[in-house]
């Protein structure tokens, strides 16, 4: 099952790489436009800052969730270096825990959040508010399950294979 997950869970870690670089590229095309607009046309378009805040949140949110799973987020390795070697693997199986629970409790109150500011619409844009707290939901989810990934790899005492090896 570990076999399964992993293949999946790498490829939907690949796919989330992928979107968070074409949503970066994007922001920079994005306010590139606006500073071209304001500073060569003297016609700052409007939309441009909307967009890139917009666009800010599924790169952090993806590249967030990215991080979880090739193990490259903040972790407690410091706290770990105190921890007597027989616990060690008790320690590590706490903190993925503890990061998977965080992204279940991210993942409902980003769909809490999101659905009650659903009928507001960003200004400008006119898309829905809740378009800015989706990415909570989709991040909250993918960490939960790259913690059971590294959850169930500890266990089986293997290592998780980064998404980009």
């Amino acid at each position: 099952m570990l076999k399964w997950l992993s293949t999946i869970n790498a490829w939907i870690s690949r796919l989330c790489m992928y979107v968070a670089v074409a949503g970066l590229l994007a922001i920079v095309v994005v306010v590139a436009w606006q500073v071209f607009g304001r500073y060569v046309l003297n016609n700052t378009p409007t939309w441009a800052e909307s967009l890139a805040l917009v666009l800010v949140l599924y790169v952090t949110m993806f590249g967030a969730a990215v991080g979880v799973r090739d193990a490259r987020h903040i972790g407690l390795d410091s706290l770990a270096f105190f921890v007597p070697d027989r616990y060690h693997i008790w320690f590590e199986l706490t903190c993925h825990v503890l990061v998977g629970l965080f992204g279940l409790i991210m993942a409902w109150n980003g769909g809490k959040l999101a659905q009650s500011v659903m009928t507001y619409k960003i200004p400008v844009l006119g898309l829905s508010e809740g378009l800015n707290h989706i990415p909570l939901v989709i991040a909250g989810l993918l960490i939960f399950l790259f913690s059971i990934e590294h959850i169930l790899a500890l266990l089986a005492d293997t290592k998780v294979e980064p998404s980009w090896h």
